[in-house]
Order: structure tokens, then sequence, then C-alpha cells
């Protein structure tokens, strides 16, 4: 290969690779190199290729790097501080001596090792530079394509380089489609084995910072601050602005007119809603600005400067906490105070005083124990009397049924035992038994006789379904056959009642009409 072929070869692959010129001809000194310290005249000492990028002139030398004593490790690579000094004066360890000369000669070099050298050396020179160009860039927004969905991950096209979305820093609001542009923020920039790896972010808080440092020129030149910011990527943020000049109103500033700033922001971030609220050194007002859009009653910090007491008007107590409380988790983010909402009744319900509990007097307790004791043993006490009753009855007629059989006995028994009572005991009063058995004799017959005429106005009271003259009906009595009533034996008597009946119902069956016709 000629020279001036080694000049246009490298001119080439500097534009085709977009690296500089420079670059590309160290790439070629190395790859020479390489392939010269292989070669036997090279004696295992190192090798130095220099290309004069004037003239496309090769030059190769073989080296020794100068080191102290004690670090030598190749002899023939290497030589120490004392020896290099004997060689060329004033020589220090880090330098190199120039010890032969060798030909030039491209015949002598395998092809498919240099290519292999320039190809490797040009990749790790494009990672260099695509990393040197990129860590100055973490923090920024960048503007890219979504180029392919891997897995979880995303790649995105930063053209001449590819960042990674991860899944940690991808709203779950948001659905990613490859050929999607949108605007990233610069995670960070690491340098790894296969190269620089950029890592970016749509949920980072600072994306929306420099998102509104691009619409709002008055933040960028510093006439408005942002203080803080509260992000849930996607769903809602807030933002706290201050002012630093008398005059500019940040909150209208952010806004713009009708809107338009933020609402550029809005679409970017893809219908992100954000409230903008005006900072406040006073933590009270601060606290309050941060429940917007809520209006707020009273706010009480805590002795501990941690947590606040917020009261707030009942209709708008659900509107100050948010849907599923989210209004009231990004104010207390915001603000970095531990946030208690209330309304004002719960909150006056709570400082009212306690109602002091009655006391029960132990007197009208006891009279109301003793009330409750006499109607629970009233009605106790009535079922126990009623089996008493029946059972005295009872006994009573059993008595009276024994005594006609014990009568006799009670007679002849009666004088042997006066008999032996007199001797053995004083002189007794005599019974008048006679007169008892009498009475006990009237009151079995007294229950015997309405015993019978229980039984008598039971039979009187069955009917006797067999009796002809329970089938019997008599026509109603004539003034011509009075006789005759309540008797039917013949054909037209039957015939007659039926004209009768028929009459009847007729004349009642009106009435029925008339009242039917009435509910009607």
């Amino acid at each position: 290969m000629a020279k001036s072929d080694l000049l246009i070869a490298v001119t080439q692959l500097a534009a085709e690779r977009n690296l500089p010129h420079t670059v590309v001809v160290s790439a070629i000194e190395a790859a020479l190199a390489s392939a010269y310290k292989r070669d036997p005249a090279a004696e295992g000492q190192d090798v130095l290729v220099q290309i004069d990028p004037e003239d496309g002139e090769v030059t190769v030398n073989t080296v020794r790097h100068v080191v102290v004593e004690e670090e030598i490790e190749d002899e023939f690579a290497q030589v120490s501080v004392e020896a290099a000094q004997e060689l060329q004066a004033g020589a220090q360890a880090g330098d190199y001596i120039v010890t032969g000369e060798l030909e030039y000669n491209p015949g002598r070099i395998a092809a498919q090792t240099a290519k292999q050298v320039v190809m490797q050396r040009l990749r790790e020179a494009e990672r260099d530079i695509v990393f040197e160009e990129f860590i100055d860039r973490a923090g920024e927004v960048l503007t890219a394509t979504i180029q392919r969905i891997e897995a979880r991950h995303i790649i995105v096209d930063l053209g001449r380089a590819e960042a990674i979305l991860p899944p940690a820093e991808q709203s779950q609001f948001e659905r990613y489609r490859p050929g999607q542009q949108l605007k990233f923020f610069v995670l960070r920039v690491e340098r790894t084995a296969r190269g620089p790896e950029i890592v970016v972010s749509r949920t980072h808080p600072d994306l929306l910072r420099r998102l509104f440092e691009v619409e709002v020129p008055e933040i960028y030149n510093g006439v408005i601050e942002i203080k803080a910011i509260a992000r849930e990527a996607g769903s809602r943020s807030k933002v706290a602005v201050v002012s630093h000049q008398v005059g500019v109103d940040a909150v209208g500033a952010c806004v713009g007119l009708r809107g338009i700033r933020i609402q550029n922001v809005v679409n970017e971030l893809l219908g992100e809603k954000i409230d903008v609220i005006e900072w406040d050194d006073d933590p009270k007002r601060f606290i309050a600005n941060s429940l917007s859009p809520s209006t707020v009653e009273k706010v009480v910090l805590g002795e501990d400067n941690e947590a606040a007491l917020v009261l707030v008007p009942d209709r708008q107590l659900s509107l100050a906490i948010g849907r599923e409380g989210q209004n009231a988790r990004l104010a207390a983010k915001l603000t970095n105070w531990k946030i208690d909402i209330q309304g004002e009744a719960q909150y006056a319900a709570a400082q009212a005083p306690p109602e002091p509990e009655p006391v029960e007097e132990p007197v009208a307790e006891t009279a109301e124990a003793a009330t409750a004791t006499e109607e629970t043993e009233a009605p106790v006490a009535a079922e126990a009397e009623a089996p008493a009753e029946e059972a005295a009855v009872v006994a009573e007629a059993e008595a009276i049924a024994a005594g006609a059989d014990i009568a006799e006995e009670v007679e002849t028994v009666a004088e042997p035992a006066a008999v032996a009572v007199d001797e053995a005991k004083p002189v007794v009063p005599d019974v008048d038994e006679e007169a008892e058995l009498l009475k006990l004799e009237a009151e079995l017959a007294e229950l015997e006789r309405e015993e019978a005429e229980r039984r008598e106005a039971q039979e009187e009271e069955a009917i006797d379904v067999s009796s002809e003259d329970l089938w019997q009906v008599g026509p109603a009595a004539s003034e011509e056959k009075p006789e005759e009533a309540g008797v039917l034996r013949f054909a037209e008597d039957i015939a007659g009642f039926r004209e009768q009946g028929e009459g009847r119902r007729r004349r009642g069956g009106g009435g029925a009409r008339r009242r039917g016709g009435g509910r009607r």
C-alpha cells in the first residue's frame, strides 16, 4: 500500500465512523505496533509505530520502557533507571528509550490481525468519544425516539448512542411504542465493559424542573425560582415557586397567558396534572397553599415542628384529601410536614368537653329491683297456686271415695282401739266420727250427682245423624195448612219450598247488586 493510499484509507474511515482524523491514525498505529511486536526481529521488545499525518510516512521503532528496578517484570521490554541513563542521559521512570528501528514492510504483516486490531481500537475510540460527550450532559433533558422494547427495558435512540429506560424510571400511566418521540431526563452515564451506559428517566422530578426552565424564561433567568417539587409521575404534580423580583407574579408567569406555558409542559408529560403554588417562608401559609385547590380555614402546627393539623370546611374535606389521599400526600411531600386534615365539625366535636356521667342513686335502684322482683314472682306464684288447688280437689275426691270402704273397719276397730288407749293413756274426749263420715258421704254423693249432670249435658248436645227427622226439611207455615209447618212429604211441597226460596233470593239479590254496584 502506498503512502498516499494509507492516508486516503484513514480519511475515509474517519468519515464513515464519524471520528476525528487523529483518533483513526492512533488506532492504525496501535494495530501496526501490535502486529510488529509479534515479529521475531523485535526480540520481545515493545514496538512504537508513528505515521506522519502530512505524507503518510510510517516509522517503526523498538523501545524499552524505563521503570524502577524493583518493578521490572519483562527484561526485554523494560529497563531500570540506572541502565537507561547510560543509554540516554536524563532518562527517568516513565520514559521510553528507542533501541532500534524495523523495516516497514506491509507484506510481512498479517492483514487479518491488523484489521481486527484496527476495528477493536475504533470501537473503543467511539465508546470513549460517546462517554465524553454525554458525561457532561447528565441532568439534562434530551429529545429521543423509542427504538425498541426488550422485555421490560426500553431502548432509546439518542443519535450517536443508545440509552436505556429501566422499569423503575417508567411511568405506569404512560404507554410506550417504537417510533414514539419523547423528552427524557439523563439520569446517569456510566462506563462499562460494553461501553458507556446511559440511563434516562421519565419519572424524575427534575424532568419537570427542566421542562419549566425551557417553557418559562423567568425561571431560566433566575427571576423565578422553583423551591420544591412533589411528583407522582403520570398522575399529578405540585410545584412551589417564588419570585425574586417585585411586581412579578410567580404563579402567573408559570401558567402563562391563557395557560399556554403550563399546557405545553402538560403535553410533554402526556396529560399529567400540575398544580403551581406560591412558596412562603411561613409554614402555615405554605401548608395552606400546598393543599390547593381546597380552601383552608386554619393551620395548627405541632410542638415538635413535624406535624400540622389543618382545618377545612366540611364540604371541602374530600377535595383537600384528594382521590385516594393523593392531594394530602403530595402536600406532605412538598412541605416536608406530616399533615392531618380534619373538618370543622369533627374538630369542634373533639374539642368539646365531655358530658358528666349521671350518678345513679342506690335507693332508686333498689326500688326498681324490688318492683322487677315482684313482677317476676307474681306469675310464678300464680302458676304454683293453680296446680296446688287441682291437687287438693283430687285428693279430697279420693278421700271421699275411700271413706265408704273404710267406714266398717273404723267401726270394728274403734272400740278395741279405744279400750287400748284407755288402758295405756288418760281418757281423751270422744270424736264424733259418725258425723264426719256422714259429711264425707254427702260430699261424695254431691260429686257423683255433678258428674251425672255433666254427662247428661254432653249427651243432649250430641246429634244423632242416623235420625230421619234430621234430614227432613219442612216448609214455612201457611194460613191454609198451619198443621203441616215443618213437615215435607210430597214433591209439590218441595216445589213450593223452592219457589219461596227463589223469591227470597231474588229480593235479596237486588240489594246485593245495588250494594255491589255501589262498591264498583
